[in-house]
């Protein structure tokens, strides 16, 4: 990745139409994501001839470009160029299909989770340390020092729905302030004891309206939906509202309007959705067993590329938790991520070339060390081809190992070395072993059926002209890919 990250912001800025061009633009462990006016100003093309740039996502109005581990730098440097806050007057309507709805429902969970997984990972990385320390002997239970602990992991858990209401208000273009209200009524220490009056069967009714028995705590779906219809409300409140009132009588009306429809109508539905949701996840995981988390490790990395892979961040968010583990996602994400490093190590073995040799090096160190597989995926694998097959292979194979072994993930940080703690059980100390033994294993074997397979290495002499022949060919998402002959 070149340090000239101005030089790749004003770049990127350029293909993507111009700063003009830009609607909004947010970032993950690895990419930028644009939302542009006109998508016919994009040039896929030369994006990714851009140094600096992985690989390109491309669908419709939205665009994601793929920096890699640095990706916060440029990030920088694009929000400094870009005038986020101009609005556009000439956006075409688009016509809404089931392919549109869909697109526009992923984008929303997208634009509102991705922002939330860093106090999801920090809160949970707290907890397991509680848990190791707990595990070691050096505090009991009911030992103070732990039970702070627990509760600082705990605190992006259980108000989860009051982060997700902040997000979601910027996604949604409402006023944050009136969504995190809205969303404190259903965390309210009182609206809780109600609630639990209500399970036990005690009638619960808003001006004789009966109210669906719900616990919001660590919950997504219903405050993501709430927050949608709110920006709404809040659009119609304003234009009945006279000029002279609406200090006070615009934000009373919001909320007298917003907060009862999200008790007694949005809430339950949203919960009801999340629920199902999960239960289809399961349901195949537990119809399935080992078989799902092999297939899903082997398919992880062909999410990854199709940016498909955030689908699971709610539903892997919400069973945390509840349940305080997740048992399919994660556990395939082991083999998935190390094999992707592995893989790149082989690479890094074999080549002739020496930037390709640099550039495996640094992409297997993310991968194996911290999780982060993009750089791998992007700079390598895809690049190359057959190393994705190889990943693919040794993906399905240490995840069918990790179902086998049961294991399951108490946070939903990226697998990888640093971050093995998150699969360790209290209840069960084999899962160390276990952990450890499967990591191994991604990276030995994906390395071997890597060289076994082999693949057509790029001339030094070539390299730069080669880089950027792959890197026009490196997306299968896109229409316009050609094959590549590397």
């Amino acid at each position: 990745m070149s340090k000239n990250y101005g030089a790749t912001a004003q770049s990127v800025i350029e293909h993507l139409g111009g700063s003009n061009n830009v609607i909004a633009v947010t970032h993950c462990m690895t990419r930028l994501r644009f939302v542009v006016k006109d998508e016919s100003l994009i040039n896929v093309t030369a994006l990714k001839t851009i140094k600096g740039v992985m690989g390109v996502v491309h669908n419709s109005d939205k665009c994601q470009v793929i920096i890699g581990n640095t990706v916060s730098y440029v990030f920088k440097e694009v929000t400094a160029l870009c005038n986020l806050n101009e609005e556009s007057s000439n956006t075409a309507k688009v016509k809404l299909t089931p392919k549109v709805i869909g697109a526009k429902i992923l984008d929303a969970l997208i634009g509102t989770m991705s922002p939330l997984i860093p106090a999801i990972i920090g809160g949970s990385m707290v907890k397991l340390l509680g848990m190791i320390l707990l595990m070691a002997g050096v505090f009991e239970k009911t030992d103070p020092t732990l039970i702070i602990l627990n509760t600082i992991g705990d605190g992006a858990f259980f108000f989860l729905p009051i982060m997700v209401a902040a997000s979601a208000s910027i996604k949604f273009k409402t006023n944050m302030s009136l969504a995190i209200a809205i969303a404190g009524v259903l965390v309210h220490p009182a609206f809780i004891d109600l609630m639990a009056q209500a399970a036990k069967g005690v009638e619960t009714d808003f001006f004789g309206i009966p109210i669906t028995a719900v616990k919001y705590t660590y919950t997504v779906i219903p405050v993501l939906c709430m927050t949608w219809v709110l920006s709404y409300i809040e659009r119609w409140v304003d234009s009945i509202t006279p000029a002279v009132t609406k200090n006070f009588l615009k934000p009373m009306l919001i909320v007298l309007i917003s907060a009862p429809i999200a008790i007694v109508i949005i809430g339950p539905v949203g919960i009801w959705i999340g629920t199902a949701i999960s239960a289809l996840v399961y349901t195949v995981h537990d119809t399935l067993g080992w078989l799902a988390v092999a297939i899903m490790g082997a398919i992880w990395p062909l999410l990854v590329l199709t940016g498909m892979h955030r689908v699971f961040t709610p539903t892997i968010i919400q069973t945390i938790a509840e349940t305080g583990r997740e048992g399919m996602v994660m556990p395939s994400e082991i083999g998935a991520n190390l094999s992707l490093g592995g893989s790149s190590l082989a690479v890094a073995y074999k080549t002739k070339n020496s930037e390709l040799r640099q550039t495996s090096l640094a992409a297997a160190a993310s991968a194996i060390l911290a999780g982060i597989s993009e750089p791998a995926l992007y700079g390598v694998a895809v690049r190359l081809k057959t190393p994705l097959i190889a990943s693919v292979i040794s993906g399905f194979i240490c995840g069918a190992l990790a179902g086998m072994a049961g294991l399951f993930s108490h946070s939903m940080a990226a697998p990888g070395l640093f971050t093995s703690v998150q699969f360790f059980d209290v209840n069960n100390p084999m899962s160390i072993v276990w952990v450890f033994a499967i990591m191994a294993l991604s990276i030995v074997l994906s390395f071997a059926l890597t060289l076994i397979i082999g693949f057509k290495d790029i001339p030094e002499d070539d390299a730069e002209v080669k880089s950027k022949e792959d890197k026009n060919t490196a997306e299968p998402t896109d229409i316009a890919t050609k094959p590549t002959t590397v």
